[in-house]
């Protein structure tokens, strides 16, 4: 937890972003009958009948200092498909970074070992020497970033029916573009004074004032 508060308490570096990675899924539902367009003193009016056509996983990339997100729609969620949104990142997102910070939670698939188990070992190793990845510990997906904007987009996006991959794609990169060009950006304000003030469950031993001398006995 303390790894990832500091992480985000460092000052921005053009040469080496950080960047939060997670990932949702979302169930794509077609209208069975038509709603009713809204009129005067009256709402849109939906029938609560509707037909199932599936689902899709989202990919989240957000870079807080940044303000700057990129939505990926994907049939599944697999170490192949996330292998690829960790290159989409080193070759398309930030081509001339040094480094990429990615915080991301402890998803099996989320691993450098993906990376060779979708491409050949030398461009595995290559995109693997491009990133640095830190984890939130488990049960700590609070602590990502991407996971608040995935929120964000739910609210905003995602909520109402959506009949097929396409129209979420179209939706999705809508949203993204909105929010890019406003470079919306994030507000964390937990540190890790914080965490030792009111997650005192978690430490092991008292968090102690360092000025006073530990007593000593006889």
């Amino acid at each position: 937890m303390e790894v990832i508060l500091d992480t985000y308490a460092e000052p921005a570096d053009p040469a080496v972003p950080l960047v939060c990675f997670d990932e949702s899924g979302k169930e794509l539902q077609a209208h069975r009958r038509e709603p009713w367009p809204p009129q005067l003193g009256q709402p849109a009016r939906e029938d609560p009948e509707y037909v199932r056509a599936g689902s899709a996983n989202l990919f989240m990339s957000y870079a807080p200092h940044l303000g700057w997100r990129q939505v990926t729609v994907t049939t599944q969620r697999t170490a192949v498909d996330w292998a690829r949104a960790m290159r989409a990142l080193v070759d398309v997102h930030f081509p001339d970074a040094a480094r990429i910070i990615v915080v991301l939670d402890n998803l099996n698939t989320h691993r450098l070992s993906s990376l060779y188990t979708t491409f050949p070992a030398p461009e595995a190793h290559r995109i693997a020497r491009r990133l640095e990845l830190r984890y939130t510990p488990k049960h700590g997906s609070w602590l990502n970033m991407a996971e608040l904007e995935l929120a964000v987009l739910g609210r905003q996006c995602l909520a109402r029916r959506l009949p097929d991959r396409a129209t979420l794609e179209a939706e999705v990169t809508a949203w993204t573009a909105v929010r890019n060009a406003v470079a919306a950006p994030a507000q964390w304000t937990f540190t890790v004074d914080d965490a030792r003030t009111r997650l005192t469950h978690l430490y092991p031993f008292p968090i102690c004032d360092p000025t006073i001398e530990p007593a000593h006995s006889a």
